[in-house]
């Protein structure tokens, strides 16, 4: 089950030093480190869920993060091009609507299909999760999230590791954990993109334009000088 008790699960720091890190849970279970393994791409991870089934392995509690684009099951949210937004302003309620698949997550996160009884396959791909969450109504994106408390192992797309805005919204926490990169080759061009950022021509030139208009009323000039520079020199 999960270790709630110790600093990985919680994201805090042990209290003192090393040897709390291995803080008993009920007072007879040591705390064992997460695995996490990232890949390039989802499809890898369907290959590699279907690895692990034929192994002894099968039976222990995994996960599967990603994007709502492969896991969000709203017939209007996933059919949208800004899913991420459309989800959080349901889940805010901005409109007066709520999410009933969210509410409904509970029924996916405990549901023994993907938890079966020992010497059953347990291990499940995102395919199999999203078939469920349908079937149950549950929204299989936040039920895979709150399935990476318990979990073993956790796979998940390498920017889910490399990238900090992703680990901090996704509560990823790797301290003393075990980290596994597939074809870690690829580490590079990932930890690139996750630092790049994509600007058109027309947004630099109105943002040059505003600039202008704030340097020509004076507003913080000292600020807003060297970067309309900036954006005069890219353009």
């Amino acid at each position: 089950g999960p270790c709630t008790e110790c600093s990985c699960a919680s994201g805090k720091e042990p209290d003192k030093g090393p040897s709390h890190t291995k803080k008993k849970e009920n007072g007879d279970r040591l705390c064992v480190p997460k695995i996490f393994f990232g890949t390039r791409t989802h499809k890898q991870i369907t290959q590699i869920s279907r690895e692990l089934k034929r192994t002894a392995y099968s039976c222990v509690p995994m996960t599967i993060l990603s994007s709502r684009d492969y896991t969000c099951i709203h017939p209007v949210v996933s059919n949208s091009s800004n899913r991420n937004e459309m989800c959080v302003e349901l889940l805010e309620g901005k409109h007066g609507k709520s999410c009933s698949f969210y509410h409904g997550v509970h029924k996916l996160s405990e549901q023994h299909a993907l938890q079966p009884g020992p010497g059953l396959y347990q291990a499940w791909d995102i395919e199999d999760l999203v078939k469920l969450g349908r079937k149950l109504r549950a929204c299989p994106y936040f039920a895979a999230r709150e399935l990476m408390v318990g979990a073993d192992i956790v796979f998940c797309p390498y920017n889910y590791l490399l990238d900090p805005q992703i680990r901090d919204s996704m509560d990823i926490n790797l301290k003393d954990q075990v980290v596994i990169l597939d074809e870690a080759h690829n580490i590079e061009d990932c930890a690139r993109e996750s630092v790049s950022y994509g600007v058109t021509e027309s947004q630099l030139r109105a943002a040059r334009e505003e600039l202008d208009f704030m340097v020509s009323n004076s507003i913080r000039q000292k600020h807003h000088e060297p970067l309309r520079a900036v954006c005069c020199s890219l353009i």
